[in-house]
């Protein structure tokens, strides 16, 4: 998974272009919106209804940013807070120092100095405005990055470090950038998930080579898509499905570039898929595509990327177990893929092989996946 344009501090909102490239800056609120799987109150709106059309999350407008795990949501809100919902039982991911489930929104903490988050299958991962990285929840393959093997339910900071920038996250093992373009990960490594050119599993963040020109992560399943500042896009982990996208079905153990192509902006991983979009705002899918989430129009697998349609207005991508959500820099929202829990939002459990709009609405925003279902902010 993977979402962009998330300034914390801040709610001014800037208007993009199809390059990506800022174009005026207008303040807005935003007001949180869920559907799809609820068994565990993941869609944080005080039960485990399944809905297949949006609903928004209480009345308050000052959510920023949202993201998800497997069955919990993770979010942040203007002020700074933390606030999370969903499964939490034996691990405590929900970093709340017990472990209930709750199917409402419940703070961690008093703490106002959250920035980003990442969730994995049962853990979650989170940065602090002072450069701090903090972890809780499953820890049974090392993926808290704490040295040990020990479950937590109240955050733990991972070493003393002030340095961190952005998280992901893939099943069970974490991936993360410094503020000097570093990449680092830990946890489960059996399919080579953690870039380090083994199948070792680690306990501690490791650096993956020596660069320093890192630009975006995301974590699929038990494989990891980045880019880097030169526009490259790089990959490596599990391919059973072709979902590195460079033309093979061999899992990689060490990142192994895509193409040789240096357009692309920002990437998104599903469970056996990738996602991206290319400075150009064009937007290109691979790897398994039984339920259509490659928004191909057909069922077909591919191991490289393909290009979605004609468009270049494309901004903000997000894909899970099966679909794929993505927001156009005009703010309408689309989805396509698996929708057997209403995933897809359209009102239906109906499978689209195709992008298909999300009503009719053009103030989306902020998008974000749990296993089975959709998280986004409208302003």
């Amino acid at each position: 998974m993977s979402i962009r344009n998330n300034n914390l501090g801040s709610i001014n909102k800037p208007g993009f272009n199809a390059l990506g490239a800022q174009t005026s800056v207008t303040t807005y609120t935003y007001e949180l919106y869920t559907w799809g799987q609820n068994q565990n109150g993941q869609l944080g709106l005080g039960n485990v209804t399944y809905y297949s059309s949006p609903k928004q999350v209480g009345s308050l407008t000052t959510w920023l940013t949202v993201v998800g795990g497997f069955y919990h949501t993770i979010a942040t809100k203007t002020d700074g807070t933390l606030w999370t919902w969903g499964k939490n039982v034996t691990y405590g991911q929900l970093g709340l120092g017990n472990t209930t489930s709750y199917s409402s929104p419940k703070q961690v903490g008093a703490l106002a100095t959250w920035y980003k988050t990442a969730g994995g299958q049962t853990y979650t991962v989170a940065t602090k405005t002072d450069g701090t990285l903090w972890s809780w929840g499953n820890n049974a393959q090392g993926q808290l990055g704490l040295g040990n093997a020990s479950y937590y339910s109240s955050p733990k900071q991972v070493g003393a470090l002030t340095a961190w920038s952005k998280v992901s996250c893939t099943k069970n093992s974490t991936l993360a950038i410094k503020t000097d373009g570093t990449l680092w990960t830990w946890g489960y490594n059996t399919s080579g998930q953690l870039g380090l050119g083994n199948t070792t599993s680690y306990s501690s963040p490791k650096q993956v080579g020596a660069l320093t020109n890192w630009l975006t992560i995301a974590g699929g399943y038990y494989q990891a898509l980045a880019t880097k500042t030169d526009g490259t896009l790089w990959a490596w982990g599990q391919n059973n499905y072709g979902q590195l996208g460079d033309g093979t079905t061999v899992n990689k153990s060490s990142p192994v570039q895509v193409g040789a192509l240096t357009t692309w902006l920002t990437v998104a991983a599903g469970f056996y898929h990738g996602v991206a979009v290319k400075t150009d705002g064009a937007l290109w899918t691979w790897g398994y595509n039984s339920v259509g989430q490659l928004g191909s129009g057909t069922t077909a697998n591919t191991s490289s990327p393909n290009q979605v349609g004609a468009l270049t207005t494309w901004l903000n991508i997000a894909a899970r177990y099966g679909f794929t959500v993505a927001s156009k820099t005009d703010g309408t929202l689309w989805v396509w893929g698996q929708s057997n829990y209403g995933q897809l939002g359209l009102g239906n459990t109906t499978s689209y092989s195709s992008p298909k709009q999300v009503g009719a609405l053009n103030t989306w925003s902020t998008i974000g996946v749990t296993r089975n279902t959709t998280l986004a902010l409208k302003y």
